[in-house]
């Protein structure tokens, strides 16, 4: 039997290189996961949920809101796009509040703080009108930009149609603000804040919920 020649110097480094590349690749493309949440995996496409129930929580509001996944886990999931004013006056540990968030919502709805507070309960409403007591699809990547547990998402309701974030631009309930993203069908961030910003314009025309007179 032939004796195996000794591997020379060069030989090993270049196999030690290749070995140190295809760990860093592996890792690379293996999710990382949140802190705290070790069944829940970030990835880069989006994971659909079928089934998906709302849950009553006392912080549920227009643009966040608590959801039961099929597994019986919930989960509190933040709608990319849309900023939905606070639906009531919250004052908290330590004497912080809402108020000044209320009141730049305002400014920004061009309305009194008092009107701000009626479409975040208006908002809060009809995304309970949509989901309750009917299962609802969610898309989501587990993306938890503050770290507080709220993941982005987007929500279909029963029956399919529009996402949840159209239908509350549409109907005026809602700002285009917040974070964005490439939807679930592959359509670009720029292409989604032109086709939200047409149907704020219409809700704007038509005098919908924020854009309306008081």
């Amino acid at each position: 039997m032939a004796r195996r020649r000794p591997m020379n110097p060069w030989q090993f480094a270049v196999l030690l290189v290749l070995a140190v590349v295809v760990t860093l690749l592996k890792e690379w493309k293996e999710p990382t996961v949140a802190s705290g949440q070790k069944d829940r995996p970030k990835t880069s496409t989006y994971e659909v949920i079928t089934g998906c129930l709302w849950q009553d929580h006392k912080s549920n509001d227009g643009d966040s809101f608590h959801v039961r996944l099929p597994d019986g886990r919930v989960e509190q999931v933040r709608l990319y796009y849309v900023d939905a004013p606070e639906s009531q006056r919250r004052t908290y540990r330590g004497g912080k509040s809402n108020h000044e968030r209320i009141h730049q919502q305002a400014q920004a709805l061009g309305l009194t703080d008092d009107q701000a507070v009626e479409i975040g309960q208006r908002a809060k409403a009809r995304v309970h009108e949509l989901l309750a007591g009917k299962p609802f699809t969610l898309h989501t990547r587990w993306d938890d930009p503050f770290n507080d547990r709220r993941y982005h998402a987007f929500v279909t309701p029963e029956g399919g149609g529009p996402f949840l974030e159209e239908t509350l631009v549409r109907e005026g309930l809602v700002r285009i603000h917040t974070r964005g993203a490439e939807m679930p069908d592959g359509t670009p961030v720029k292409a989604r804040l032109k086709r939200l910003r047409e149907l704020e314009k219409e809700a704007k025309q038509a005098g919908r919920g924020a854009w309306g007179r008081f």
